[in-house]
């Protein structure tokens, strides 16, 4: 491994998004840590030269932390942490489900609050580094169908606009990731149409040039979607409230 080749982690690697930002990054020649539940397919995505498997549940914090550890031992050093581990199931979600909602929130968010925990004091001390959250369009404002990812989303996007103050004192850059609708395992149990829907190789080409390319704070594709999604964020409620009923009775 060459002193001067970067480093990346990433979570919710063993498919969709996560998996393709991997393989995104590995032919860009960087070192690429791989976490996930799935040991299986973390360890195919593996036979990759760039890219190394640590098994992980971001539900224990005791594991995060011996994997993030052991990252460092074998790498040396981590230039870029990508958190972008979930878990969605549309049909859970159009009733209220107290402890399906609890699931969401501990693996969307309290799973990423504990990874970020993980690396702060490793990059604020190197005083350098780069801490990527994935959240989602849906996070923007409350949507139908939505009472546990959504929320979950919209604390992610919240949780780093807040810690991007305090990391940026120690010269570590926060960014926050807002994909739209892409074709994963996840989105195919959709049952509504999804505009503008695109590939995990699309998303992993627009993520990659948001970390690397550009010193956005969030990354949100594809813009169609986004910029439509952001104008209906900035309309008083009661008016978005009667345009996306209007949509739904559709």
């Amino acid at each position: 491994m060459s002193e001067n080749q970067k480093k990346i982690w990433i979570t919710g690697a063993s498919s969709g998004i996560g998996k393709a930002v991997a393989e995104k990054f590995a032919a860009e020649g960087w070192k690429v840590a791989v976490s996930a539940r799935r040991r299986e397919l973390l360890q195919e995505l593996a036979k990759n030269e760039n890219i190394v498997s640590f098994p992980l549940d971001v539900t224990d914090q005791n594991q995060i932390n011996t994997v993030f550890k052991n990252i460092i031992s074998e790498f040396g050093n981590l230039d870029l942490c990508l958190f972008s581990s979930g878990t969605y199931e549309p049909k859970d979600e159009k009733n209220i489900d107290p402890e399906k909602i609890k699931n969401v929130i501990k693996v969307n968010f309290l799973g990423v609050v504990d990874c970020v925990k993980s690396v702060e004091e490793y990059f604020k001390s190197r005083k350098s580094g780069h801490i990527s959250i994935v959240s989602s369009i849906a996070g923007y404002r409350g949507l139908p169908n939505s009472s546990g990812y959504g929320p979950s989303k919209a604390a992610l996007t919240n949780f780093c606009e807040s810690i991007y103050f305090d990391f940026k004192k120690f010269g570590v850059r926060v960014s926050v990731i807002s994909p739209g609708f892409i074709k994963t395992s996840l989105t195919e149990k959709n049952e509504f149409p999804m505009p503008f829907l695109k590939t995990v190789d699309y998303a992993a080409d627009k993520i990659f040039n948001g970390l690397v390319k550009s010193n956005a704070f969030e990354i949100h594709f594809p813009k169609g979607l986004t910029l439509t999604l952001k104008f209906l964020r900035i309309l008083p409620i009661k008016v978005y409230l009667f345009l996306v009923d209007k949509l739904v009775k559709r």
